[in-house]
């Protein structure tokens, strides 16, 4: 009798058989697979299959290592560099790649899908970027390729012209050009360039807008000279000089524009020889003396003025033009004189209102100083109600402005100094104006009294402190006429006169003081005779209609002339 097998429900069997199915693929997978990487897997053609994670780590790094591009040729604008990618902190990530292949351990859903996969395939490293390491590299890559925008330009240069072509202008974008590299670098691309993204400047000014330029403007202008006329002389400008001062510049909308250089160009020297030589200052009328009448001597002059703007005005319109077209005028200003004969009179200037005169010892120093101080007030204007200056109309005493070296009073002693002698154009002046009846302003007489001098009637003047000045009070303007010979310097005064005469009386001498004896051993010591100090008082009286009608006082304090011996200093000869 055979053993009775028990029966088992349905749906038990199916489980069994379907626990007994998948556990049997669970075991094949296991078989199959042999370890944590799927068998036929490569990264980058490297075989990693079959192998555990860390064999597969120690592989890798070995070879991708070898495998990564040591340079990307790179690309922004018309520019070319490289790149280094270790340096801008591109590497491949093995643990991230590893992280993508490696199958799931004992999982039977890994395990088991592996059955059904037809191997691992090829698979693609992962890309670790340093951002850091690539902003830095590519940053310093910029420095080098990025390029500005240039405008197109036209110059001269030596009656040439010369053009500059326009260029685009290219920045490298950072930011996006990282990204950029990840593809060039995983595919080992080393020959092959990569264009960076980089900003883009287009110029304003466009190599169609140059060859315009050049060909309507520059040269036309750099052809030929341009002859020029001003004030009745003739000058010739050739395109080297032209060209000089001549530029071509962009407006807002990119056209480019002449414009020239018009004070350059006058200051020039083909034209400034020219131009200086035309009479710039207007020369009034000289006036003289017919008895105690005015009469014009010699007729006034105006002066010529040709302004920068007047230059440029005259010289751009010339440079397109050719042949006998390129010759032109240049406008002049006249500037007129303040005294001619028609405006003589209408000034008041009609009669001789005062006249002075001064003798003096012949000396050459005296006489180069004085003629010059003479030459610089000569002819003066001062009109109603303006201050008349010798300091400011005959300027400093110094060589460079025509004085040479001579005597003069300095601490109360003679001493020598360029100007000496200057004191007795500043008598002559000062009496001429007392004798004028005008107002003293600032005055001042010498420290100690000088023999050939009117007492009380005689000024000195020094640079930076003392000054002569008086105010024309006579209602109608002064004319100031000097003249001088070797030995003598006479100042007269025409206008109108304001009173019929005018006197000097002059009081007694006062506080009489006597003088010291010294001796001098200085290099420059002038020997010195001795005369009391003194005060005396000199009063203007005016007279109107045969009568007085003011006076006033003129105060004047003398100090001694010490009587000064010059000897030489103890072991030192004087020069």
């Amino acid at each position: 009798m055979r053993p009775r097998i028990a029966s088992l429900p349905p749906v038990a069997l199916a489980g069994g058989a379907l626990t007994v199915g998948i556990g049997g693929l669970y075991l094949a997978g296991l078989l199959l697979t042999g370890g944590e990487i799927e068998a036929g897997t490569t990264v980058r053609g490297v075989d990693i299959g079959g192998l555990t994670r860390e064999e597969a780590t120690r592989k890798l790094e070995r070879h991708l290592a070898a495998a990564a591009p040591r340079k990307l040729a790179v690309q922004v604008g018309d520019r070319k560099g490289v790149v280094d990618p270790r340096q801008a902190g591109f590497s491949f990530d093995v643990r991230e790649t590893l992280d993508r292949v490696a199958s799931t351990g004992a999982d039977p859903v890994g395990v088991i899908g592996g059955l059904f996969r037809p191997g691992g395939g090829d698979i693609e490293p992962v890309v670790r970027i340093d951002e850091r390491k690539a902003r830095t590299a590519l940053g310093e890559l910029a420095e080098t390729l990025d390029e500005e925008v240039r405008d197109g330009a036209v110059s001269f240069a030596g009656g040439r012209v010369e053009q500059t072509a326009p260029r685009t202008g290219y920045a490298l974008d950072v930011d996006a050009a990282i990204g950029s590299l990840r593809v060039p670098f995983l595919r080992g691309a080393a020959d092959s360039v990569t264009v960076l993204p980089a900003r883009e400047s287009r110029p304003k000014v466009t190599a169609e807008e140059v060859r315009r330029a050049v060909r309507e403007f520059a040269r036309p202008a750099m052809s030929a000279p341009v002859t020029l006329t001003a004030g009745g002389r003739r000058f010739t400008l050739p395109p080297a000089v032209l060209g000089e001062y001549l530029t071509m510049r962009p407006d807002d909308a990119g056209r480019l524009t002449a414009k020239l250089d018009s004070r350059g160009l006058r200051a020039a020297p083909t034209v400034a020889g020219v131009l200086n030589g035309l009479p710039t200052t207007p020369r009034n009328a000289r006036l003289g003396l017919e008895g105690d009448r005015v009469v014009v001597a010699a007729e006034a002059r105006p002066g010529m003025e040709v302004t920068d703007k007047a230059l440029g005005k005259a010289v751009l319109p010339l440079l397109t033009r050719s042949g006998t077209a390129r010759t032109g005028e240049v406008d002049t200003r006249q500037i007129q004189p303040e005294i001619t004969r028609e405006s003589a009179a209408r000034l008041g200037l009609t009669e001789k209102m005062s006249s002075y005169t001064v003798d003096f010892e012949p000396a050459a120093y005296r006489t180069t100083n004085i003629g010059r101080a003479v030459d610089l007030i000569n002819g003066s204007l001062v009109m109603p109600d303006e201050t008349w200056s010798f300091n400011r109309t005959v300027g400093e005493r110094t060589r460079a402005n025509g004085f040479v070296d001579g005597i003069m009073i300095f601490d109360d002693q003679y001493v020598k100094a360029p100007g000496g002698g200057v004191s007795a154009v500043a008598t002559t002046v000062f009496n001429a104006m007392f004798f004028a009846g005008v107002e003293p302003v600032e005055y001042g007489a010498h420290s100690f009294y000088i023999e050939r001098y009117p007492e009380g009637r005689e000024a000195t003047v020094a640079w930076g402190s003392l000054d002569l000045r008086f105010t024309n009070d006579s209602g109608k303007a002064i004319y100031l006429q000097a003249e001088s010979t070797d030995t003598s310097l006479t100042v007269t005064f025409l206008g109108t006169k304001k009173y019929d005469e005018i006197t000097s009386v002059k009081g007694p001498r006062t506080n009489l003081r006597q003088p010291a004896k010294k001796v001098s051993t200085a290099e420059k010591c002038v020997p010195q005779t001795p005369l009391e100090g003194f005060d005396v008082t000199v009063e203007r009286v005016f007279h109107d209609n045969g009568r007085e009608v003011k006076r006033e006082p003129f105060r004047t304090h003398y100090t001694p002339r010490d009587e000064i011996t010059c000897e030489e200093a103890p072991g030192k000869p004087r020069p």
